[in-house]
């Protein structure tokens, strides 16, 4: 170990974790410490059991906060009696430069066999739950040293921008489509303002249109800005420039739009004049009620629709069924199917059947997906 330079032993501390706990072991890696703001960094998570003579379950996530955000994006666990083992995959992004603090939320629960036989020894009418002692864990935070991005930065990532401006000759007061597209792999290039403020002509726009997708590799995007364009007469649409900067490369660059003249064909304002006077009979319009009507009984139904569907959320969240805490304590798949065949056969009939099939050799389904599939007939 004499030979190992010193600078290298303070790297490998960095980037690996250890904590031996009592009762379990908790790592963490990480592939850098000093990344930019909104770089993505993957980040795993281990959790074992050290001590075999319990029964430990883990409540783990990382505690949301306005320095980061992040996304589970891969889960491995494993509920094997007295051999708990949980591996998870965050994406993270840091959202400001300095130090930033990455705290973990662990909550360990531990129980022993009698009462998970306990619990097991209700009927489907009689569902005991499994008693637990629940101990809240502090764990170190993840210390990042966040560098900032170059001054005027927009976005950040790896990104390309493509236009379509539908027409460059309209009519006055016709509405121009126009949409900008900007896609690649980074933070989402959400941006407030695309076009300039002080423009002088009429802008509609519409919310941007997000398709994102979190992977080992980063988040790729794809965001649409929808937009129309109108003026009573010819008008200049500005260069377009967004700045852009690619932390992998450490590179910033630009993407841009070039200037578009628009040719507006001013009508003749006697072509918008009735020369014929015959205006019709002065008369009561109702119409206007049945409108009305209509809008109000839209809205009424759109509420009433929200608030049921608010009120079945709460129900089901208040009322998850106390077997599924029982399905997640199996540890082979007798014991499941023991479980089930005591509360439900009827209900249970396929994932019993595939049990069956498991514990006389002829099946190749895993003890995970057959208590997922027990769960989802719960829900």
């Amino acid at each position: 170990m004499k030979h190992i330079p010193g600078k290298f032993l303070l790297l490998l501390t960095l980037w690996l974790v250890t904590l031996q706990a009592e009762d379990f072991s908790f790592n963490y890696h990480i592939r850098k410490h000093n990344p930019y703001v909104k770089e993505p960094l993957l980040l795993s998570i281990d959790l074992n059991q050290t001590n075999h003579d319990i029964v430990l379950l883990f409540n783990f996530d990382l505690k949301p906060s306005d320095d980061y955000t992040f996304q589970r994006i891969d889960s491995e666990e494993t509920d094997t009696h007295h051999n708990a083992k949980v591996h998870y995959l965050y994406l993270l992004y840091p959202l400001k430069s300095g130090e930033v603090k990455v705290h973990f939320d662990l909550v360990k629960r531990v129980t022993n066999d009698e009462s998970v036989a306990y619990s097991f020894s209700g009927d489907r009418d009689n569902v005991k739950g499994l008693v637990t002692e629940d101990t809240k864990i502090d764990l170190p935070p993840l210390t990042l040293h966040v560098k900032a991005l170059p001054k005027g930065t927009q976005i950040v990532g790896d990104f390309n921008l493509t236009y379509d401006l539908k027409q460059k000759e309209a009519k006055a007061y016709e509405p121009i489509p126009f949409q900008v597209t900007i896609s690649g792999e980074g933070y989402p290039p959400l941006l407030t303002h695309l076009l300039p403020r002080d423009t002088n002509f009429t802008l509609f726009s519409e919310k941007p249109i997000i398709h994102t997708s979190h992977s080992q590799k980063g988040t790729q995007n794809k965001i649409i800005y929808p937009m129309a364009l109108s003026h009573n007469k010819s008008f200049v649409l500005p260069a377009i420039m967004i700045r852009a900067f690619n932390p992998q490369k450490e590179q910033s660059y630009t993407l841009e739009i070039p200037l578009q003249k628009i040719n507006i064909d001013k009508r003749d304002i006697n072509e918008l004049v009735d020369k014929v006077d015959t205006p019709p009979p002065l008369s009561t319009d109702w119409s206007w009620m049945t409108t009305l009507f209509g809008y109000l009984l839209a809205f009424a139904s759109g509420f009433a629709a929200a608030w049921l569907v608010k009120w079945q959320k709460k129900r089901t969240k208040n009322t998850a069924h106390p077997l599924i805490e029982k399905i997640n304590v199996c540890n082979n798949k007798k014991m499941l199917l023991q479980l089930l065949l005591a509360h439900d056969a009827a209900k249970f009939s396929k994932v019993i059947a595939k049990l069956e099939k498991e514990l006389y050799g002829e099946g190749t389904y895993s003890l995970k997906s057959l208590k997922q599939e027990a769960k989802e007939q719960l829900i």
